[in-house]
């Protein structure tokens, strides 16, 4: 039995953030916040940068190691569908450490362009 996804959609991973790891683009902004969070959880650095907008892409980008993502919670999405252009996506995302537990919280904005979904950047709500 295939593991359930990071993003905690309770659909296994190869049939929810699993495809946009492989390359299929994720068909809305709340999707491909789900898909960076996961890779987020998986260590995948690649997926980070790939789906990261050019014009805020950091040039590197070092996943701390002591950092285990726990739970991801959707709190709010404003547009951000199929056919937009725009989307806002806030969340919330606990984490352990090896000092304790910790909340991001955050509201980020993603744009789409030519067919895929891009995180510009983020306000950090916690």
């Amino acid at each position: 039995m295939e593991d359930a996804c990071p993003c905690g959609s309770g659909t296994p991973y190869g049939r929810c953030c699993g495809p946009a790891h492989a390359g299929t683009p994720a068909r809305t902004a709340e999707a491909l916040m789900r898909s960076r969070y996961s890779a987020f959880a998986l260590g995948d650095v690649a997926y980070l940068l790939a789906s990261w907008h050019p014009s805020t892409r950091p040039s590197d980008l070092t996943p701390d190691d002591d950092v285990t993502w726990r739970r991801l919670q959707i709190v709010d999405a404003v547009a951000g569908g199929p056919d937009a252009t725009e989307g806002v996506v806030e969340f919330r995302a606990s984490y352990r450490t090896p000092t304790g537990a910790g909340l991001l919280h955050e509201r980020s904005r993603f744009v789409r362009e030519d067919g895929r979904w891009f995180y510009v950047d983020g306000d950090d709500l916690s």
